[in-house]
């Protein structure tokens, strides 16, 4: 079965998200980068 996912993260890269994919045993077959935010609260608190 095929399925296609959207996730929301914070504060990880697609890199991250593919390895702690497979790490899980999925099956990764692309990750692509949709729309990036540029969160001003969230620097702000760096």
């Amino acid at each position: 079965m095929r399925s296609n996912f959207m996730v929301k993260v914070e504060d990880a890269k697609a890199v991250d998200i593919q390895k702690a994919l497979q790490q899980a045993g999925i099956k990764i077959k692309s990750i692509q980068e949709i729309h990036k935010e540029n969160d001003t609260a969230q620097q702000e608190k760096k």
